[in-house]
């Protein structure tokens, strides 16, 4: 469960530096591939996941 809030907090994070639609779903894919690796689930799943966050967060769907 901890390491799950570790990559969360970095993800978010992260995120908060993005200027731009392509920045914040690139960052989001990477941030989820390498997080769904961290705690043992599929990266690639973890990407799809993590870019379409980014994008939300981008528009103003979560984070505005």
């Amino acid at each position: 469960m901890q390491k799950k809030f570790v990559v969360l907090a970095l993800a978010a994070f992260v995120l908060a530096g993005c200027a731009t639609v392509g920045e914040s779903i690139g960052l989001g894919a990477g941030v989820g591939a390498a997080g769904s690796a961290l705690v043992g689930g599929d990266p690639v799943t973890g990407a799809i996941i993590g870019g379409g966050l980014g994008y939300a967060c981008d528009t103003g769907w979560i984070c505005n």
